[in-house]
């Protein structure tokens, strides 16, 4: 039975509340006066239901979705500005013990030369990333107790709040790691981490357990209810995401949502962040065509626009799986955090990999610089932010969803925004896009209603020019 606050997965995500959600949406897909009272409630901020999110979803009124795709922008705009979070992935290794049939890390995978970093190794790649200007990574490795132990990921975290090269720090280390302990998600919080992010790939239970046959990661009820863990363990912030095309969108999607409402009337809190990928070509045979549930682009868009509404205050996540045309068009509809200049493989920064070794999760479709991309938001009339402030405030949890959800984070986002902005500027920009930024810097500062914050602002840029750094609301 559906239990939004029940600590048991089949519960909080259940199967049956799913279809009979779905078979509401099939019936009121062009039910045009509910289709527009699920707007108008959207358009408060408030968030909606799983249940209204699918209804969106499935709605067939042209006009009303052109209506979701405008709300989602504008959303996305009240809350998080013209703000663009930049980070980096950093895969420490690829071992793995699962069995998972869509991924090439699988244990299975004979072809793939498998490989992990020493601490050496990482503060080779922390560097290489420095000196590309990124403050913030994601980490990842495969699941494996015996090479990727928890001590091995927490050594390696230690490692790369150490390293200062130049101008450069990560300033925040995100972590998608397997499920765990509440025992150790306490020793990652202690460790610092910033967002605690894990994949469902699918909320469908019979689903999952064929597309995970072997490992750890067949057990659907220890991965689902890792975030509650997570939660139990001192993590405030956590990251969900499927993996769409592995199942069907609509369901996942509806899981997904409910998720979420399951979080946040647990522990007030919920997720911090929410990503869509895409199931994408990979080592080891593995394409998306071979998945008969693979989304198509125009669904896509709609999935991104749908989330934005019912869960307005999250973080939305695009990865380069995907194009600059899509990225493009998912930073329209909401999406407000992107990867730049990424690598899938292990050691991938530090030395491009020869063609028979292959140590790439997935196959990416954005190969720019991370400088070709902060111009191009630039010319989208996009921030690219670098800021790492909330987080080492305390501004997490709870106390970030509160300022997110009245809208009020702008307040000191914006502002932070603008001076990382400004360090990429000084210190790893090329001439052009320095002078573009410049520009975008000199008519942002504007906008800053504050006039005390506003004043101040314009010192702290000043000082940045002078060669100091690190400044934050």
């Amino acid at each position: 039975m559906y239990d939004v606050k029940s600590k048991h997965a089949t519960e909080f995500i259940d199967d049956a509340e799913i279809l009979e959600t779905l078979d509401y949406s099939e019936k009121n897909k062009n039910n045009r006066q509910l289709i527009e009272s699920i707007l108008e409630r959207a358009s408060t901020c408030k968030g909606l239901t799983h249940r209204e999110a699918a209804v969106l979803l499935d709605c067939e009124l042209e006009d009303l979705n052109s209506r979701i795709y405008e709300l989602a922008n504008e959303i996305k705009h009240r809350i998080y500005g013209n703000r663009i979070v930049m980070f980096a992935p950093l895969y420490l290794s690829n071992y793995c013990v699962n069995g998972c049939i869509y991924c090439p890390y699988h244990y299975k995978n004979k072809h793939m030369k498998r490989k992990k970093l020493s601490q050496e190794d990482i503060r080779r790649e922390v560097i290489a990333l420095q000196d590309m200007g990124h403050k913030r990574l994601a980490l990842e490795a495969g699941e494996d107790p015996v090479n990727n132990p928890i001590e091995y990921i927490l050594e390696s975290i230690d490692t790369i709040y150490s390293i200062k090269h130049k101008n450069g720090a990560i300033r925040r280390v995100n972590v998608n790691i397997a499920a765990t302990t509440v025992e150790n998600y306490r020793r990652l919080k202690e460790a610092g981490i910033g967002t605690y992010i894990l994949f469902q790939e699918t909320y469908n239970k019979k689903a999952y357990e064929e597309l995970h046959p072997t490992g750890p990661k067949h057990n659907y009820a220890y991965h689902t209810e890792a975030m509650d863990r997570a939660m139990e363990g001192g993590i405030d912030d956590v990251g969900l995401g499927v993996l769409f095309g592995l199942n069907l969108y609509r369901y996942d999607l509806v899981g997904l949502l409910m998720h979420a409402e399951h979080l946040e009337a647990v522990y007030g809190v919920g997720p911090h962040t929410i990503s869509v990928p895409r199931l994408r070509p990979a080592d080891d045979g593995i394409n998306p065509e071979d998945f008969s549930n693979a989304v198509p682009d125009k669904i896509f868009e709609k999935i991104i626009a749908v989330i934005r509404l019912a869960v307005p205050y999250t973080g939305m996540i695009i990865s380069t799986r995907e194009s600059k045309n899509m990225r493009k068009r998912a930073i329209e509809l909401g999406v407000s955090q992107i990867s730049g200049a990424s690598r899938t493989s292990v050691g991938g920064y530090v030395e491009p990999e020869e063609e028979d070794e292959n140590t790439a999760q997935f196959d990416i479709s954005d190969n720019r610089t991370l400088d070709q991309v902060v111009s191009w938001l630039f010319d989208l009339g996009c921030v690219p932010s670098f800021c790492t402030a909330c987080y080492r405030e305390g501004r997490t949890g709870d106390r970030f969803m509160r300022l997110a959800k009245t809208g009020q984070i702008q307040n000191c986002c914006h502002p932070n925004a603008l001076m990382t902005l400004k360090e990429y500027l000084e210190d790893y920009a090329s001439p052009e896009t320095k002078r573009k930024g410049e520009e975008l810097i000199a008519k942002e500062v504007l906008k800053v209603p504050n006039e005390k914050v506003r004043s101040l602002l314009i010192d702290h840029l000043k000082n940045i020019e002078e060669g100091k750094r690190d400044f934050r609301f």
